[in-house]
């Protein structure tokens, strides 16, 4: 990645332990998809700490928040569950192409709520007869949804499975609604599996495109050095490790 050298001078600046805060701390507004909802609020707090920085993080679809963006949405950076919208977003000219990172891959898991009973072991399972909603993100802004389909459709059990297709918002909130009961089961992000209500087993990945995930400062921020910083973060030593431990592939393992 190339960036220019004195937006890495500031980045490297914020990071530094003894660097003096201001008296009125920075703020930076993360527009973030859902599916780094557990890991964020991990990362956060040291990231504030490291900084003296407010963060104030929004978690969401990510074809939701490209729209807020292209409108005016009052983010400073902006971390997608699909690198191509960042990737058209650098071309409209809404976020600066020299700060887009790759910061993760991520996977998809069927999951399978333990009030149900059974726990489903593979997709074709989800045609049983006991399982009368299965949800899933909405493909048609959410890139982890986009996946659920294309393992679906790879499987052979879409077209079967329509009717019972109940779609969240976001993975978030398609997570909840198998932890709530609302569904027997569903697909969501490996990053916010990790409940007690459910069980899950992987999806093989190359049942759907990778979900490479991709961030980069919005041009519009009025403090980009600190949005870099934050990126930065998120891949560097400290950051990197959480990240694993939630599930995601860092760049350079995919």
């Amino acid at each position: 990645m190339r960036i220019v050298p004195l937006v890495l001078a500031f980045a490297w600046l914020a990071l530094q332990p003894g660097a003096a805060p201001a008296a009125d701390p920075p703020s930076l507004t993360v527009f973030a998809a859902a599916d780094l909802t557990f890991a964020f609020r991990e990362l956060a707090p040291r990231f504030e700490k490291a900084t003296a920085a407010r963060v104030t993080l929004v978690f969401g679809s990510t074809g939701n928040f490209a729209h807020q963006i292209r409108q005016g949405g009052p983010a400073d950076v902006f971390f997608a569950a699909d690198q191509s919208f960042i990737d058209a977003l650098i071309v409209d000219g809404a976020l600066l192409r020299e700060t887009r990172t790759l910061y993760a891959q991520g996977r998809i898991v069927l999951a399978t709520a333990r009030a149900f009973g059974p726990k489903l072991i593979d997709l074709r399972g989800l045609l049983d007869a006991r399982v009368r909603h299965v949800a899933i993100a909405n493909p048609l802004h959410a890139p982890y949804g986009r996946a659920a389909e294309q393992a679906l459709r790879a499987a052979g059990v879409w077209d079967a499975l329509r009717p019972k297709l109940v779609f969240g918002e976001n993975i978030r909130h398609t997570l909840q609604i198998v932890q709530t009961g609302a569904a027997e089961a569903g697909i969501v992000a490996l990053s916010v599996a990790d409940v007690p209500e459910i069980d899950w087993v992987r999806i093989d990945a190359s049942a759907h495109a990778p979900l490479d995930q991709a961030a980069a400062v919005v041009r519009r921020s009025p403090r980009p050095e600190l949005g870099l910083a934050f990126i930065q973060f998120v891949n560097g030593a400290e950051g990197r490790p959480i990240m694993k431990r939630f599930g995601f592939m860092p760049p350079g393992e995919f």
